[in-house]
C-alpha cells in the first residue's frame, strides 16, 4: 500500500506566479485560499509533511476550510475532503495507525496508542500550513446512512493526496511536468477491507487531480505485495522503477516499487 509521508519539515515555498501555469492546462485562480477548493487552480504554495505539533482538544475547533461535496459516490461508498474537525481528525487517526502500526511483543498498546498520536499530530499541522489545493485528505464512508450528518458517519477509509516535486519522480515525467500528486496513507478499516473502498479511494484521487489540473499522479509499494500492485494497476499506475538495494535489500529493508498514471484529465 502506498505508505505514510516521513515525519520531517519539508516545505516547498511558493513560486512566484509567472512560473505556475503548466502548458495546455487550464485553471482558475483561487479568490481566497480559505473559500471552495473546487475552484482551486495551479498556484505554488506549501507542501508540509508531518510534524510534531499538537491538536487542540476542543473537538469543535476547525482546523480550515471545510469541504462537504463528494469526489465520488461508488459501489455504496461516498468519498469527500476531510471536515476538519478534531473528533473528524481522531477518526482519520485511528484508520492509519491501524492499518500501519507495526505490533510489537512488549508494550504494543502503548506504542500503537503513540503512533496515533503522531499520526494525528502530522496531520494537524498539514492542515493548517497546507494551502486547500496543495493538499488533501480524503475520506470514505457508507453512502446509504442519510439520517446523518457526513462528519458524524463512521470514516472506513482514507487517503492522503499532496502536490510534490520530488526529482526522483520528475525524471520518470516528460520534461515539462514540473509537479505531481503523490498518494499516500491509503488505509482502510480490517472490518471493511475487501468492499472496493480503496478503489473508490483511488477513482477520487483521479477526480481531484482533474479539479486541480494536475497531470500525473504518483504512489509507492512494496515490491512482494501483489495484491496491493494489482489494485493500482487496475486503477492504471505502471512501475517505472524501484529503491536501489542500498536502501533496501543491503540493509534488510523491503523494497517498494513506484507506480505513476497520467491523470484522466488528459487521457
Amino acid at each position: 500500500m502506498p505508505h505514510l509521508l516521513a515525519n520531517h519539515h519539508s516545505i516547498l515555498l511558493p513560486r512566484t506566479p509567472t512560473t505556475t501555469l503548466r502548458e495546455g492546462c487550464r485553471r482558475r485562480m483561487l479568490v481566497d485560499c480559505g473559500g471552495s477548493w473546487r475552484n482551486a487552480c495551479q498556484i505554488r504554495g506549501l507542501v508540509v509533511h508531518c510534524s510534531s505539533t499538537t491538536l487542540s482538544s476542543s473537538a469543535d475547533q476547525k482546523v480550515g476550510s471545510v469541504g462537504h461535496d463528494h469526489l465520488v459516490n461508488d459501489f455504496g461508498w461516498k468519498v469527500r475532503r476531510l471536515v476538519e474537525k478534531a473528533d473528524e481528525m481522531r477518526m482519520v487517526a485511528r484508520v492509519q495507525a491501524e492499518a500501519f502500526h507495526v505490533p510489537v511483543a512488549l508494550f504494543n498498546d502503548f506504542f500503537f496508542d503513540f503512533f496515533q498520536a503522531e499520526v494525528l499530530s502530522g496531520l494537524a499541522f498539514k492542515l493548517r500550513s497546507s494551502p486547500p489545493n496543495r493538499y488533501a485528505c480524503l475520506v470514505a464512508h457508507e453512502a446509504t446512512i442519510t439520517n446523518i450528518s457526513d462528519s458524524q458517519k463512521q470514516i472506513v477509509g482514507v487517503v492522503d493526496v499532496t502536490m510534490l516535486r520530488d526529482k526522483n519522480v520528475l525524471d520518470h515525467l516528460p520534461p515539462q511536468a514540473e509537479e505531481y500528486l503523490y498518494v499516500s496513507g491509503i488505509a482502510v478499516l480490517k472490518a471493511f477491507r475487501r468492499r472496493k473502498i480503496a478503489r473508490v479511494l483511488l477513482k477520487a484521487c483521479d477526480v481531484l487531480s482533474t479539479m486541480w489540473g494536475f497531470e500525473y499522479l504518483a504512489l509507492r509499494a512494496y515490491e512482494d505485495d501483489l495484491g496491493a500492485r494489482k489494485l493500482y494497476a487496475s486503477a492504471g499506475y505502471q512501475v517505472v522503477s524501484g529503491d536501489p538495494p542500498w536502501l533496501t535489500t543491503w540493509i534488510g529493508r523491503k523494497r517498494r516499487v513506484l507506480m505513476i498514471k497520467r491523470s484522466n484529465l488528459h487521457t
